[in-house]
């Protein structure tokens, strides 16, 4: 069973930055899409950062410029390096891998239980 972790939380000034991790507990077969989602209290889920398993990225409007997605050569770990953070990114944020994690098997989504975001004014 694969789990995912997210880590890099945290509490930072407007402006600041911040590195999120989420990491795989095993290696994967084939990776499909890992993206970053953000959850605020009372507002829905939003997507904020797509990479494929070939290595294409893909930003919404509202981070793209201060938001960089990115996985290690292994492919067990995705990043988000988050710059110029502003109050409104304020909240939980979930890493959801699309993978194949044995040869043969099916391929599935995976999601971690989130890492806290809180930016100061």
């Amino acid at each position: 069973q694969v789990q995912l972790v997210e880590s890099g939380g945290g509490l930072v000034q407007a402006g600041g930055s911040l590195r999120l991790a989420c990491a795989a507990s095993t290696k994967i077969f084939r990776i499909n899409t890992m993206a970053w989602y953000r959850q605020a209290p009372g507002k829905q889920r939003e997507l904020v950062a797509t990479i494929t398993g070939g290595g294409n990225t893909e930003y919404p409007d509202f981070v793209r410029g201060r938001f960089t997605i990115s996985r290690d050569n292994a492919g067990n770990t995705v990043y988000l390096q988050m710059n110029s953070l502003k109050p409104e990114d304020t909240a939980v944020y979930y890493c959801k891998w699309v993978i194949q994690p044995k040869l043969g098997g099916p391929q599935r989504g995976y999601e971690g239980r989130g890492t806290q975001v809180t930016v100061s004014s």
